[in-house]
């Protein structure tokens, strides 16, 4: 169902309602790279900040350089907290504005909410229809190797704790277990309150000990992504992978991190994580890390 931003962009959204946009008339000699995923997230963008604003000069960059790869990723998503503080209209009308090329280049691109987000107003401005699950975006993205699934961990905008919630439960565990036969990997903005660093579990997912029973019963089920902490440091639990991938805009802490996104790449047992930082000398920069699927 069309998403329309103004007379001159039109954005895609299906799959329930969630925030799906790739180009309309996307270049059929474009080509694309099945096996690789942008992952990007706290992008913070907001309707007062200046062009030549840091957060919105990282955005930038980094769809520059996506732009510039040979060939554009399967998907790149936009890991939550898409606006600078409390989902004002303007915030996402300037986001829309600046992701823009990428829609112009006819990259698959998907958003999730996170809780610096407002639905409704994110709803308004993108013209996106609500899913049935509780008014929340979610979303299957089939891809040929593996199987992305979307989650909402908005609980209320400016609460700092996740939370996906019952019905949302419900949708994830039935779509899991009829897409059983290629590997699944989870996104949502919020941290699980668990396999990490304590110290951020009470602004984390409150129902994640609910969630991790799915996961962990579901074999094919290998990893969850998240942004929502402003770091970068992996982890496991129960044999799946834990990625809290950087953020694009702003870190808290400068002495310990940076700005950035993750490209993954699939491989035949697992994938390989490589951070980007938009400081060229930093310790992340160029980083990977393997990744091996726990087996069935």
């Amino acid at each position: 169902m069309p998403i329309h931003l103004s007379s001159r962009r039109q954005f895609l959204g299906q799959l329930g309602g969630a925030a799906i946009l790739t180009q309309v008339a996307a270049s059929p000699t474009a080509e694309v790279d099945d096996g690789l995923i942008a992952v990007l997230n706290d992008t913070h963008i907001g309707a007062q900040q200046s062009p030549t604003a840091a957060i919105q000069m990282n955005l930038g960059m980094t769809i520059d350089w996506l732009l510039a790869l040979p060939k554009r990723p399967a998907a790149v998503i936009i890991n939550g907290d898409l606006a600078l503080k409390d989902g004002q209209r303007g915030d996402y009308e300037r986001f829309a504005a600046l992701i823009a090329p990428l829609q112009r280049a006819g990259v698959p691109l998907h958003l999730t909410m996170g809780n610096h987000d407002d639905r409704a107003v994110f709803d308004d401005v993108l013209k996106a229809d609500a899913s049935a699950v509780n008014s929340k975006h979610l979303s299957l993205i089939e891809l040929p190797a593996v199987n992305l699934f979307l989650l909402d961990s908005l609980k209320a905008t400016m609460i700092t704790q996740g939370l996906l919630g019952g019905e949302q439960l419900v949708w994830l565990t039935k779509l899991l277990d009829q897409h059983a036969d290629k590997p699944a990997l989870l996104f949502a903005h919020h941290n699980p309150r668990l396999g990490g660093d304590p110290i951020h579990f009470p602004g984390g997912l409150e129902d994640s000990e609910e969630l991790w029973r799915i996961l962990a019963a579901r074999k094919h089920v290998k990893a969850y992504l998240h942004g929502h902490i402003h770091h970068r440091n992996f982890f496991q639990h129960e044999d799946i992978h834990i990625l809290n991938t950087p953020a694009t805009s702003y870190v808290a802490d400068k002495k310990t991190s940076t700005t950035g996104w993750t490209m993954l790449r699939l491989t035949p047992h697992g994938a390989e994580a490589t951070t980007h930082t938009h400081q060229p000398d930093h310790a992340w920069n160029d980083l990977k890390v393997e990744l091996k699927w726990r087996t069935s």
